[in-house]
């Protein structure tokens, strides 16, 4: 299947940009259905267990103690070196128009990591992405997960549990006690697109069912001034880097500037053209 097909949105009927940037804005999340089909879902899946494959061939961890309970949770990491496909979704116009609009024009991708919860895969602990990131107090949106639904996702096979309304907590004290009494899941299709906030509350759910994979990509982005969870200077093969489009090396901090320079509203990639301008 060639990229350019893989990339193309269905032509399932879906909401109006306008009905999910409302619903983001005030909830803290929304859904896009069918950014791919079915089966591009699960071609991109086909890619993930390579992924997963080839990690574990060069060393890397595919579970993590710290975050996971046990070994039915498989985390792949670094997608963006692994293959073309992971960085063209990463970059995917239908998605990079609601992180610019949460974010706006100027952000980073932080990192872009898998989670395949397989059956007896337990719950992590509660979090919000912004809070790993950031001090309280969290009175702006500075981070957001683009998570892709490479399966059907609902509670029973792990979905993402989170507590509706955590968008609007501003300090980590306002987190009930009875957090997880007030869990519920983010239930998609595959090929659904999931958007969420930095400060939603959450945590992946258990997998209960007997034999039924969930598999989810998280495409974290962040505000410019803060810290890649990734350095993908260090990380990314130089013969990836330079054949990178000008604009996905700004989004991955790999200009000379990095992630300085960039709080007033002027990119790296528009000096470049103002100067071109002038000479």
């Amino acid at each position: 299947m060639k990229i350019h097909t893989l990339l193309t949105m269905s032509d399932a009927s879906t909401p109006s940009t306008t009905s999910i940037k409302d619903h983001l804005a005030q909830q803290g999340w929304a859904l896009i259905p069918s950014v791919l089909t079915k089966e591009q879902s699960a071609t991109v899946l086909t890619h993930l267990w390579a992924a997963k494959t080839q990690s574990e061939a060069r060393g890397d961890k595919v579970h993590l103690l710290h975050l996971d309970p046990n070994p039915s949770n498989i985390r792949v990491f670094y997608l963006l070196e692994h293959d073309k496909i992971f960085r063209d979704l990463i970059a995917h116009p239908a998605i990079i128009e609601y992180i610019k609009f949460v974010l706006g024009e100027n952000f980073l991708i932080s990192n872009f990591t898998a989670n395949i919860a397989r059956p007896g895969s337990q719950s992590m602990a509660l979090h919000s992405d912004q809070s790993i990131v950031v001090p309280d107090p969290w009175k702006e949106v500075w981070a957001i997960n683009a998570i892709w639904c490479l399966t059907d996702v609902h509670r029973d096979n792990g979905a993402t549990l989170f507590i509706p309304g955590s968008n609007k907590y501003v300090y980590q004290s306002e987190v009930p006690r009875n957090a997880n009494e007030l869990l519920v899941p983010f239930e998609a299709k595959a090929g659904d697109v999931i958007l969420m906030d930095g400060r939603v509350w959450h945590t992946s759910g258990s997998n209960i069912t007997a034999d039924e994979d969930r598999a989810l990509l998280f495409g974290y982005y962040t505000a410019p001034f803060l810290r890649q969870q990734v350095n993908w200077t260090a990380k990314l093969p130089q013969d990836i880097q330079k054949d990178l489009s000008e604009e996905m090396k700004e989004w991955l901090g790999l200009g000379p500037n990095a992630n300085t320079g960039r709080t007033g509203g002027i990119s790296y990639n528009y000096l470049s053209k103002q100067y071109a301008a002038k000479v």
